[in-house]
Protein backbone atom coordinates (compact mmCIF):
# COMPACT_ATOMS: atom_id res chain seq x y z
CA UNK A 1 0.00 0.00 0.00
CA UNK A 2 1.39 3.35 -1.00
CA UNK A 3 0.74 5.84 1.80
CA UNK A 4 2.66 8.69 0.27
CA UNK A 5 0.75 11.76 -0.87
CA UNK A 6 -3.02 12.13 -0.70
CA UNK A 7 -4.76 8.92 -1.83
CA UNK A 8 -7.84 9.51 -3.93
CA UNK A 9 -11.03 7.59 -4.44
CA UNK A 10 -9.35 6.03 -7.47
CA UNK A 11 -6.93 4.20 -5.16
CA UNK A 12 -9.40 1.41 -4.58
CA UNK A 13 -8.70 -2.07 -3.32
CA UNK A 14 -8.24 -5.01 -4.10
CA UNK A 15 -4.48 -5.05 -4.52
CA UNK A 16 -1.97 -7.87 -4.16
CA UNK A 17 -0.78 -8.12 -0.53
CA UNK A 18 -3.45 -5.77 0.78
CA UNK A 19 -6.50 -7.87 1.66
CA UNK A 20 -7.28 -11.09 -0.11
CA UNK A 21 -10.77 -10.69 1.29
CA UNK A 22 -11.11 -7.54 -0.79
CA UNK A 23 -11.28 -9.44 -4.07
CA UNK A 24 -14.97 -8.59 -4.08
CA UNK A 25 -14.30 -5.08 -2.79
CA UNK A 26 -15.50 -5.99 0.71
CA UNK A 27 -13.61 -5.92 4.01
CA UNK A 28 -13.63 -9.31 5.69
CA UNK A 29 -15.95 -9.15 8.73
CA UNK A 30 -13.99 -8.89 11.95
CA UNK A 31 -10.63 -8.34 10.27
CA UNK A 32 -10.16 -5.04 12.00
CA UNK A 33 -11.60 -4.32 15.42
CA UNK A 34 -13.31 -1.12 14.31
CA UNK A 35 -14.36 -2.34 10.87
CA UNK A 36 -17.92 -1.73 9.81
CA UNK A 37 -20.25 -4.41 8.49
CA UNK A 38 -19.36 -5.83 5.05
CA UNK A 39 -19.77 -3.24 2.33
CA UNK A 40 -20.85 -3.75 -1.27
CA UNK A 41 -18.54 -1.08 -2.66
CA UNK A 42 -14.73 -1.12 -2.95
CA UNK A 43 -12.66 0.29 -0.10
CA UNK A 44 -10.20 3.08 -0.87
CA UNK A 45 -6.63 3.12 0.38
CA UNK A 46 -7.56 6.03 2.64
CA UNK A 47 -10.45 4.05 4.17
CA UNK A 48 -8.26 1.01 4.64
CA UNK A 49 -5.63 3.17 6.37
CA UNK A 50 -8.33 4.42 8.72
CA UNK A 51 -9.23 0.83 9.53
CA UNK A 52 -5.61 0.03 10.29
CA UNK A 53 -5.08 3.13 12.46
CA UNK A 54 -7.71 2.02 14.94
CA UNK A 55 -7.50 -1.74 14.55
CA UNK A 56 -6.73 -3.94 17.52
CA UNK A 57 -3.31 -5.51 17.90
CA UNK A 58 -5.00 -8.89 17.86
CA UNK A 59 -6.69 -8.25 14.52
CA UNK A 60 -3.54 -6.79 12.96
CA UNK A 61 -1.45 -9.78 14.05
CA UNK A 62 -4.02 -12.14 12.57
CA UNK A 63 -4.27 -10.19 9.31
CA UNK A 64 -0.48 -10.19 8.88
CA UNK A 65 -0.14 -13.84 9.85
CA UNK A 66 -2.80 -14.91 7.34
CA UNK A 67 -1.27 -12.65 4.66
CA UNK A 68 -4.37 -10.49 4.27
CA UNK A 69 -2.10 -7.48 4.68
CA UNK A 70 1.68 -7.21 4.85
CA UNK A 71 3.74 -5.97 7.78
CA UNK A 72 5.32 -3.38 5.50
CA UNK A 73 1.93 -1.98 4.53
CA UNK A 74 0.76 -1.82 8.12
CA UNK A 75 3.99 -0.19 9.28
CA UNK A 76 3.78 2.41 6.49
CA UNK A 77 0.26 3.32 7.57
CA UNK A 78 1.30 3.89 11.19
CA UNK A 79 4.42 5.83 10.24
CA UNK A 80 2.30 8.07 8.00
CA UNK A 81 -0.14 8.63 10.83
CA UNK A 82 2.66 9.57 13.23
CA UNK A 83 3.91 12.08 10.66
CA UNK A 84 0.41 13.51 10.31
CA UNK A 85 -0.36 14.01 14.01
CA UNK A 86 2.91 14.24 15.90
CA UNK A 87 3.56 17.92 15.27
CA UNK A 88 0.36 18.61 17.21
CA UNK A 89 0.94 16.03 19.93
CA UNK A 90 4.71 15.82 20.49
CA UNK A 91 4.10 12.23 21.58
CA UNK A 92 6.76 10.34 19.59
CA UNK A 93 10.18 11.75 20.43
CA UNK A 94 12.44 9.31 18.57
CA UNK A 95 11.46 7.72 15.25
CA UNK A 96 13.40 5.36 13.00
CA UNK A 97 11.16 4.79 9.99
CA UNK A 98 13.90 3.32 7.82
CA UNK A 99 14.85 0.63 10.34
CA UNK A 100 11.19 -0.15 11.09
CA UNK A 101 10.36 -0.60 7.39
CA UNK A 102 13.42 -2.80 6.90
CA UNK A 103 12.30 -4.96 9.82
CA UNK A 104 8.78 -5.12 8.39
CA UNK A 105 10.08 -6.29 5.02
CA UNK A 106 12.16 -8.93 6.74
CA UNK A 107 9.07 -10.04 8.69
CA UNK A 108 7.19 -10.44 5.41
CA UNK A 109 10.06 -12.43 3.92
CA UNK A 110 10.21 -14.71 6.93
CA UNK A 111 6.47 -15.28 6.78
CA UNK A 112 6.70 -16.17 3.09
CA UNK A 113 9.20 -18.88 4.10
CA UNK A 114 6.80 -20.17 6.76
CA UNK A 115 8.95 -18.76 9.59
CA UNK A 116 6.61 -17.17 12.16
CA UNK A 117 8.46 -15.21 14.84
CA UNK A 118 5.65 -15.25 17.38
CA UNK A 119 2.19 -13.93 18.21
CA UNK A 120 3.14 -10.34 17.26
CA UNK A 121 4.87 -11.20 13.98
CA UNK A 122 5.23 -8.02 11.94
CA UNK A 123 3.11 -5.81 14.20
CA UNK A 124 4.65 -2.34 14.73
CA UNK A 125 4.84 -0.72 18.17
CA UNK A 126 6.12 2.28 20.06
CA UNK A 127 7.87 2.10 23.44
CA UNK A 128 7.90 4.59 26.30
CA UNK A 129 11.21 6.45 26.49
CA UNK A 130 11.78 5.34 30.07
CA UNK A 131 12.60 1.85 28.70
CA UNK A 132 15.96 1.02 27.16
CA UNK A 133 16.17 0.25 23.45
CA UNK A 134 19.50 -0.94 22.11
CA UNK A 135 19.20 0.78 18.73
CA UNK A 136 17.55 4.04 19.74
CA UNK A 137 18.22 6.95 22.10
CA UNK A 138 16.65 6.33 25.52
CA UNK A 139 16.62 9.47 27.66
CA UNK A 140 14.18 8.69 30.45
CA UNK A 141 13.27 12.34 30.05
CA UNK A 142 16.47 13.57 31.70
CA UNK A 143 19.06 15.87 30.10
CA UNK A 144 22.07 13.78 31.09
CA UNK A 145 20.87 10.97 28.81
CA UNK A 146 19.88 13.17 25.85
CA UNK A 147 22.17 11.19 23.53
CA UNK A 148 22.34 7.91 25.42
CA UNK A 149 21.90 4.69 23.42
CA UNK A 150 21.80 1.62 25.69
CA UNK A 151 23.82 -1.50 25.02
CA UNK A 152 20.78 -3.77 25.38
CA UNK A 153 17.00 -3.72 25.36
CA UNK A 154 14.89 -3.60 28.50
CA UNK A 155 13.52 -7.06 29.23
CA UNK A 156 10.00 -6.16 28.09
CA UNK A 157 11.30 -4.71 24.82
CA UNK A 158 13.39 -7.80 24.15
CA UNK A 159 10.38 -10.03 24.81
CA UNK A 160 8.15 -8.06 22.45
CA UNK A 161 10.77 -8.14 19.69
CA UNK A 162 11.22 -11.88 20.21
CA UNK A 163 7.45 -12.22 19.79
CA UNK A 164 7.76 -10.52 16.40
CA UNK A 165 6.94 -6.87 17.15
CA UNK A 166 8.69 -4.06 15.26
CA UNK A 167 9.86 -0.90 17.02
CA UNK A 168 8.96 2.34 15.23
CA UNK A 169 9.89 4.87 17.89
CA UNK A 170 9.94 6.09 21.49
CA UNK A 171 7.19 8.00 23.30
CA UNK A 172 7.59 10.93 25.64
CA UNK A 173 7.79 10.74 29.44
CA UNK A 174 8.42 13.24 32.25
CA UNK A 175 11.86 13.21 33.84
CA UNK A 176 12.51 9.82 35.48
CA UNK A 177 8.73 9.24 35.03
CA UNK A 178 8.03 11.33 38.15
CA UNK A 179 5.12 13.53 37.13
CA UNK A 180 1.45 13.33 36.20
CA UNK A 181 2.19 15.72 33.32
CA UNK A 182 4.31 14.53 30.39
CA UNK A 183 6.92 17.23 29.92
CA UNK A 184 10.69 17.35 30.21
CA UNK A 185 13.70 19.51 29.39
CA UNK A 186 14.80 17.25 26.52
CA UNK A 187 11.69 17.02 24.37
CA UNK A 188 9.13 19.42 25.83
CA UNK A 189 5.43 18.84 26.50
CA UNK A 190 3.01 16.28 25.08
CA UNK A 191 -0.58 17.27 24.26
CA UNK A 192 -3.85 15.39 24.61
CA UNK A 193 -5.38 14.45 21.22
CA UNK A 194 -8.90 15.19 22.51
CA UNK A 195 -7.89 18.76 23.45
CA UNK A 196 -4.41 20.03 22.64
CA UNK A 197 -4.55 22.53 25.50
CA UNK A 198 -4.74 19.65 27.98
CA UNK A 199 -2.30 17.02 29.22
CA UNK A 200 -2.60 13.34 28.36
CA UNK A 201 -1.35 12.74 31.89
CA UNK A 202 1.86 11.12 33.00
CA UNK A 203 4.06 9.47 33.07
CA UNK A 204 3.04 7.34 30.07
CA UNK A 205 1.48 10.36 28.36
CA UNK A 206 3.36 10.09 25.09
CA UNK A 207 2.27 6.47 24.77
CA UNK A 208 -1.37 7.17 25.51
CA UNK A 209 -1.52 10.19 23.18
CA UNK A 210 -0.16 8.39 20.12
CA UNK A 211 -2.31 5.31 20.79
CA UNK A 212 -5.45 7.41 21.03
CA UNK A 213 -4.50 9.25 17.84
CA UNK A 214 -4.10 5.99 15.89
CA UNK A 215 -0.33 6.32 15.44
CA UNK A 216 0.63 3.04 17.10
CA UNK A 217 -1.16 -0.21 17.97
CA UNK A 218 0.37 -0.59 21.44
CA UNK A 219 3.03 0.57 23.87
CA UNK A 220 4.38 -0.37 27.30
CA UNK A 221 3.88 2.00 30.20
CA UNK A 222 5.25 2.19 33.72
CA UNK A 223 3.08 2.90 36.75
CA UNK A 224 4.55 4.35 39.95
CA UNK A 225 1.50 6.25 41.18
CA UNK A 226 -0.95 5.90 38.29
CA UNK A 227 1.31 6.39 35.27
CA UNK A 228 -0.41 3.77 33.11
CA UNK A 229 -3.93 4.23 34.44
CA UNK A 230 -4.14 8.05 34.49
CA UNK A 231 -3.01 8.51 30.85
CA UNK A 232 -5.38 5.72 29.80
CA UNK A 233 -8.21 7.59 31.55
CA UNK A 234 -7.19 10.96 30.08
CA UNK A 235 -7.06 9.69 26.50
CA UNK A 236 -9.77 7.03 26.48
CA UNK A 237 -7.55 4.02 25.87
CA UNK A 238 -7.00 0.94 28.05
CA UNK A 239 -4.09 -0.27 30.15
CA UNK A 240 -3.27 -2.46 33.10
CA UNK A 241 -0.93 -2.11 36.04
CA UNK A 242 -0.19 -5.74 36.89
CA UNK A 243 0.35 -7.18 40.34
CA UNK A 244 3.59 -6.17 42.03
CA UNK A 245 6.09 -8.88 41.04
CA UNK A 246 4.53 -9.80 37.69
CA UNK A 247 6.59 -7.98 35.00
CA UNK A 248 10.38 -7.37 35.14
CA UNK A 249 11.53 -3.75 35.34
CA UNK A 250 15.04 -4.52 34.02
CA UNK A 251 16.13 -1.70 31.74
CA UNK A 252 13.68 0.88 33.08
CA UNK A 253 14.96 4.35 34.04
CA UNK A 254 13.43 4.08 37.51
CA UNK A 255 14.72 0.69 38.63
CA UNK A 256 13.49 -2.16 40.74
CA UNK A 257 14.66 -2.63 44.28
CA UNK A 258 14.62 -1.31 47.80
CA UNK A 259 11.82 0.04 49.93
CA UNK A 260 9.93 1.41 46.94
CA UNK A 261 9.97 -1.76 44.87
CA UNK A 262 6.33 -2.78 45.17
CA UNK A 263 5.09 0.60 43.87
CA UNK A 264 6.58 0.45 40.36
CA UNK A 265 5.11 -1.86 37.70
CA UNK A 266 5.26 -2.12 33.90
CA UNK A 267 2.24 -3.03 31.83
CA UNK A 268 0.73 -2.94 28.33
CA UNK A 269 -1.27 -0.04 26.92
CA UNK A 270 -3.55 -0.34 23.88
CA UNK A 271 -6.97 0.70 22.62
CA UNK A 272 -8.82 -2.54 23.35
CA UNK A 273 -8.89 -4.90 26.31
CA UNK A 274 -8.37 -7.95 24.07
CA UNK A 275 -4.92 -6.56 23.33
CA UNK A 276 -3.96 -6.34 27.00
CA UNK A 277 -4.94 -10.01 27.23
CA UNK A 278 -2.66 -10.78 24.27
CA UNK A 279 0.30 -8.69 25.47
CA UNK A 280 0.47 -9.31 29.21
CA UNK A 281 1.62 -12.97 28.97
CA UNK A 282 4.43 -11.90 26.62
CA UNK A 283 5.70 -9.35 29.16
CA UNK A 284 5.27 -11.44 32.32
CA UNK A 285 7.53 -13.77 34.26
CA UNK A 286 11.03 -13.79 35.79
CA UNK A 287 13.98 -12.68 33.68
CA UNK A 288 16.72 -13.81 36.06
CA UNK A 289 17.70 -10.19 36.74
CA UNK A 290 14.84 -8.39 38.51
CA UNK A 291 14.98 -10.17 41.89
CA UNK A 292 11.44 -9.22 42.88
CA UNK A 293 9.57 -11.04 40.10
CA UNK A 294 7.54 -14.04 41.23
CA UNK A 295 6.92 -17.07 38.95
CA UNK A 296 3.16 -16.98 39.51
CA UNK A 297 0.88 -18.44 36.80
CA UNK A 298 -0.99 -15.83 34.77
CA UNK A 299 -4.59 -17.03 34.73
CA UNK A 300 -6.88 -16.91 31.70
CA UNK A 301 -9.49 -14.14 31.73
CA UNK A 302 -11.63 -16.20 29.32
CA UNK A 303 -12.25 -18.65 32.16
CA UNK A 304 -13.93 -15.95 34.28
CA UNK A 305 -17.72 -15.87 34.32
CA UNK A 306 -18.23 -12.21 35.10
CA UNK A 307 -21.84 -12.69 36.21
CA UNK A 308 -20.63 -14.87 39.12
CA UNK A 309 -18.43 -12.14 40.62
CA UNK A 310 -19.07 -10.22 43.83
CA UNK A 311 -18.47 -6.55 43.04
CA UNK A 312 -17.98 -3.56 45.30
CA UNK A 313 -17.90 -0.05 43.92
CA UNK A 314 -17.26 3.40 45.29
CA UNK A 315 -17.46 6.82 43.68
CA UNK A 316 -15.69 8.67 46.51
CA UNK A 317 -12.54 7.40 48.23
CA UNK A 318 -12.86 9.76 51.18
CA UNK A 319 -9.84 11.79 50.05
CA UNK A 320 -11.34 13.95 47.30
CA UNK A 321 -14.86 13.82 45.86
CA UNK A 322 -14.82 13.38 42.06
CA UNK A 323 -16.79 15.34 39.49
CA UNK A 324 -20.45 14.32 39.15
CA UNK A 325 -19.78 12.93 35.68
CA UNK A 326 -16.94 10.76 36.99
CA UNK A 327 -19.21 9.37 39.70
CA UNK A 328 -21.94 8.72 37.14
CA UNK A 329 -19.59 6.69 34.95
CA UNK A 330 -18.70 4.44 37.89
CA UNK A 331 -22.36 4.09 38.82
CA UNK A 332 -23.17 3.10 35.23
CA UNK A 333 -20.44 0.46 35.36
CA UNK A 334 -21.85 -0.93 38.61
CA UNK A 335 -25.36 -0.97 37.13
CA UNK A 336 -24.13 -2.86 34.06
CA UNK A 337 -22.58 -5.52 36.28
CA UNK A 338 -25.69 -5.76 38.43
CA UNK A 339 -27.73 -6.11 35.25
CA UNK A 340 -26.10 -9.43 34.37
CA UNK A 341 -26.54 -10.89 37.84
CA UNK A 342 -23.41 -9.85 39.72
CA UNK A 343 -23.76 -9.21 43.43
CA UNK A 344 -23.02 -5.49 43.55
CA UNK A 345 -22.64 -3.41 46.70
CA UNK A 346 -21.42 0.11 47.33
CA UNK A 347 -18.38 -0.22 49.58
CA UNK A 348 -14.73 0.74 49.71
CA UNK A 349 -11.70 -0.96 51.26
CA UNK A 350 -11.25 -0.26 54.96
CA UNK A 351 -8.50 2.26 55.57
CA UNK A 352 -8.56 3.67 52.04
CA UNK A 353 -9.17 7.17 53.41
CA UNK A 354 -5.73 7.18 55.06
CA UNK A 355 -3.88 5.48 52.19
CA UNK A 356 -3.17 8.72 50.36
CA UNK A 357 -1.41 10.38 53.29
CA UNK A 358 0.52 7.20 54.05
CA UNK A 359 1.55 7.01 50.40
CA UNK A 360 2.73 10.63 50.38
CA UNK A 361 4.64 10.35 53.66
CA UNK A 362 6.35 7.25 52.34
CA UNK A 363 7.47 8.95 49.14
CA UNK A 364 8.64 12.14 50.85
CA UNK A 365 10.87 10.09 53.11
CA UNK A 366 12.12 7.42 50.70
CA UNK A 367 12.15 8.98 47.22
CA UNK A 368 14.68 11.87 47.39
CA UNK A 369 17.87 9.79 47.94
CA UNK A 370 16.94 7.49 45.06
CA UNK A 371 16.12 10.40 42.74
CA UNK A 372 19.44 12.05 43.57
CA UNK A 373 21.28 8.81 42.79
CA UNK A 374 19.46 8.33 39.47
CA UNK A 375 20.19 11.89 38.34
CA UNK A 376 23.86 11.50 39.22
CA UNK A 377 23.98 8.18 37.37
CA UNK A 378 22.39 9.82 34.29
CA UNK A 379 24.80 12.76 34.42
CA UNK A 380 22.04 15.34 34.94
CA UNK A 381 23.10 18.33 37.04
CA UNK A 382 20.94 20.20 39.52
CA UNK A 383 20.76 23.07 37.01
CA UNK A 384 19.32 20.76 34.34
CA UNK A 385 16.76 18.74 36.27
CA UNK A 386 13.06 19.49 36.78
CA UNK A 387 13.06 17.52 40.04
CA UNK A 388 14.74 19.97 42.41
CA UNK A 389 11.65 19.95 44.62
CA UNK A 390 12.51 16.36 45.52
CA UNK A 391 16.21 17.05 45.97
CA UNK A 392 15.43 19.87 48.39
CA UNK A 393 13.40 17.60 50.69
CA UNK A 394 15.17 17.16 54.06
CA UNK A 395 16.78 13.77 54.54
CA UNK A 396 14.65 11.31 56.52
CA UNK A 397 15.99 9.74 59.70
CA UNK A 398 16.14 5.99 60.15
CA UNK A 399 13.16 6.15 62.51
CA UNK A 400 11.19 8.16 59.92
CA UNK A 401 11.79 5.47 57.31
CA UNK A 402 10.89 2.64 59.68
CA UNK A 403 7.70 4.47 60.61
CA UNK A 404 6.76 5.01 56.95
CA UNK A 405 7.31 1.37 56.01
CA UNK A 406 5.38 0.16 59.06
CA UNK A 407 2.40 2.34 58.19
CA UNK A 408 2.41 1.14 54.57
CA UNK A 409 2.38 -2.51 55.66
CA UNK A 410 -0.44 -1.89 58.15
CA UNK A 411 -2.51 -0.13 55.49
CA UNK A 412 -1.94 -2.94 52.98
CA UNK A 413 -3.03 -5.51 55.53
CA UNK A 414 -6.15 -3.57 56.51
CA UNK A 415 -7.24 -2.95 52.91
CA UNK A 416 -6.69 -6.57 51.89
CA UNK A 417 -9.68 -7.63 53.98
CA UNK A 418 -12.02 -6.21 51.29
CA UNK A 419 -11.46 -9.40 49.29
CA UNK A 420 -12.94 -11.58 52.00
CA UNK A 421 -16.34 -10.39 50.78
CA UNK A 422 -15.72 -9.18 47.21
CA UNK A 423 -13.90 -10.39 44.10
CA UNK A 424 -13.33 -7.04 42.40
CA UNK A 425 -13.46 -3.28 43.03
CA UNK A 426 -14.86 -0.75 40.53
CA UNK A 427 -13.99 2.91 41.16
CA UNK A 428 -12.81 6.17 39.54
CA UNK A 429 -9.39 6.48 37.97
CA UNK A 430 -9.10 10.13 38.93
CA UNK A 431 -11.24 12.83 40.48
CA UNK A 432 -11.80 14.45 37.08
CA UNK A 433 -10.91 14.39 33.38
CA UNK A 434 -7.67 15.60 31.82
CA UNK A 435 -6.45 18.95 33.11
CA UNK A 436 -5.22 21.91 31.10
CA UNK A 437 -1.44 22.26 30.91
CA UNK A 438 -1.54 25.33 33.10
CA UNK A 439 -3.83 23.69 35.66
CA UNK A 440 -1.57 20.71 36.17
CA UNK A 441 0.45 21.25 39.33
CA UNK A 442 2.70 19.22 41.55
CA UNK A 443 0.97 20.78 44.54
CA UNK A 444 -2.35 19.07 45.25
CA UNK A 445 -2.02 15.40 44.37
CA UNK A 446 -5.31 14.32 45.92
CA UNK A 447 -7.05 13.83 42.54
CA UNK A 448 -4.53 11.06 41.86
CA UNK A 449 -5.22 9.27 45.13
CA UNK A 450 -7.58 6.94 43.25
CA UNK A 451 -4.59 5.35 41.50
CA UNK A 452 -1.89 5.90 44.14
CA UNK A 453 -3.74 3.71 46.62
CA UNK A 454 -3.29 0.66 44.42
CA UNK A 455 0.43 1.28 43.97
CA UNK A 456 0.65 1.19 47.73
CA UNK A 457 -1.20 -2.15 47.86
CA UNK A 458 0.49 -3.62 44.78
CA UNK A 459 -2.82 -4.95 43.42
CA UNK A 460 -3.57 -5.18 39.69
CA UNK A 461 -5.72 -2.43 38.19
CA UNK A 462 -7.09 -2.05 34.67
CA UNK A 463 -8.67 1.04 33.09
CA UNK A 464 -11.24 1.22 30.30
CA UNK A 465 -13.17 4.19 28.94
CA UNK A 466 -16.65 4.39 30.44
CA UNK A 467 -17.98 7.79 29.40
CA UNK A 468 -17.37 11.39 28.37
CA UNK A 469 -17.11 14.64 30.32
CA UNK A 470 -19.15 17.76 29.43
CA UNK A 471 -16.00 19.08 27.73
CA UNK A 472 -15.89 16.03 25.47
CA UNK A 473 -13.01 14.38 27.32
CA UNK A 474 -12.78 10.65 28.07
CA UNK A 475 -13.64 9.35 31.53
CA UNK A 476 -12.25 5.97 32.56
CA UNK A 477 -13.31 3.29 35.00
CA UNK A 478 -10.76 1.55 37.20
CA UNK A 479 -11.15 -2.19 37.85
CA UNK A 480 -9.04 -3.50 40.73
CA UNK A 481 -8.62 -7.18 41.59
CA UNK A 482 -6.84 -9.19 44.32
CA UNK A 483 -3.14 -9.93 43.98
CA UNK A 484 -2.29 -12.17 41.00
CA UNK A 485 -5.85 -11.95 39.63
CA UNK A 486 -5.25 -9.92 36.50
CA UNK A 487 -7.64 -12.38 34.87
CA UNK A 488 -10.50 -10.99 36.94
CA UNK A 489 -9.56 -7.35 36.27
CA UNK A 490 -9.29 -7.97 32.52
CA UNK A 491 -12.52 -9.97 32.31
CA UNK A 492 -14.48 -7.20 34.04
CA UNK A 493 -12.73 -4.48 32.01
CA UNK A 494 -13.61 -6.34 28.81
CA UNK A 495 -17.24 -6.62 29.85
CA UNK A 496 -17.43 -2.91 30.71
CA UNK A 497 -15.79 -2.03 27.41
CA UNK A 498 -18.54 -3.91 25.57
CA UNK A 499 -21.34 -2.31 27.60
CA UNK A 500 -20.08 1.25 28.02
CA UNK A 501 -18.56 1.78 24.58
CA UNK A 502 -14.82 1.67 25.22
CA UNK A 503 -12.39 3.53 22.99
CA UNK A 504 -13.64 6.30 20.69
CA UNK A 505 -11.26 8.00 18.29
CA UNK A 506 -10.55 11.72 18.70
CA UNK A 507 -11.30 14.13 15.88
CA UNK A 508 -7.62 15.05 15.52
Amino acid sequence: MDTDGDPSEADSVPRRQVLKALGSGVIAPGLFACAAAPRATPVTVRELASEIHYSSVTALANAIRTKQVSSEEVTKVFLARIEAVNDSLNAVVQLDAERALAAAREADSRLARGDLAGPLHGVPMTIKDSLDTADMISTGGTVGRARFVPESDATVVARLRAAGAILMGKTNTPELTLSFKTSNAVYGTTNNPYDLTRTPGGSSGGASAILAAGGSPFDVGSDYGGSIRLPAHNTGITGIKPTSGRVPRTGHIFPFGGLLDSFQQLGPMARYVEDLILLLPILSGPDGIDPYIVPMPLLDSAAINVRDLRVCFHTDNGVLTPTPETAEVVQNAAAALAGIGCIVEEARPPGIESSYQIHQDYFRRCDPPLVKMLLERAGTSSDETTLNRLLETPAASNSDIVDAVTRVDACRSQMLSIFEKFDVIVCPVNAGPAKGHQEESAGDLRPYSYTMTYNLTGWPGAVVRGGTSPEGLPIGVQVVAPPWREDVALAVAGFLESRLGGFRAPSL
